[in-house]
């Protein structure tokens, strides 16, 4: 018997005069390259009176496109979903044949499409000495990614924090402990 979770989301807009509406993308359903199985997805909008245009970014998330012809005094988005949880391998993935390795090089190619990913700022000292305590001698790189994840799990303690934004490196590591946005 599968888990199934629940989540419920409203964004409601209320105004005191009656105003225009210019064109609203709301980004809230899951990509189609989920692993999880979506059960029930539902978007309800307010004012009933709109044109719905359903897209996908570059990255493939769906996004609906709201138009709205009248003016209106409230604007309300209600996401209800229910998903199936299950366990499943997250290294399980292919990999381009150059890359199956590490240390590798991406191809001209792919270091252009990826160009925008690539752009790192210089490390704080503390996240410096994290990244120099790395094993880089060539290995396959599912075992390199494995080894990363199993030495962040064990020294970033998880906890659930419900305070806005994404520590610093050098928070998380000065106190050993994040949620998953900052360990990640």
């Amino acid at each position: 018997m599968s888990i199934h979770a629940a989540l419920h989301h409203v964004t409601h807009y209320k105004y005191d005069r009656l105003v225009q509406l210019g064109p609203q993308v709301v980004r809230l359903r899951p990509a189609p390259h989920c692993r999880s199985t979506v059960v029930l997805y539902s978007l309800r909008v307010e004012p009933a009176e709109h044109f719905v245009n359903w897209m996908q970014d570059p990255f493939a998330n769906y996004q609906a496109r709201l138009v709205f012809p009248e003016k209106t005094r409230e604007f309300k988005v209600t996401v209800d979903l229910v998903v199936e949880m299950a366990v499943y391998n997250p290294f399980d993935f292919f990999l381009e044949p150059q890359a199956e390795n590490f240390p590798f090089k991406y191809t001209e190619s792919q270091a252009t499409e990826l160009a925008p990913y690539l752009v790192v700022e210089p490390p704080t000292p503390l996240l410096q000495a994290y990244i120099d305590k790395v094993d880089r001698k060539e290995q396959r790189t599912i075992d390199f990614l494995v080894g990363i994840n199993q030495q962040v799990q064990k020294d970033v303690n998880y906890l659930i924090r419900m305070e806005p934004g994404v520590q610093t490196p050098e928070e998380t590591l000065t106190n050993g402990s994040g949620s998953c946005r900052d360990s990640g």
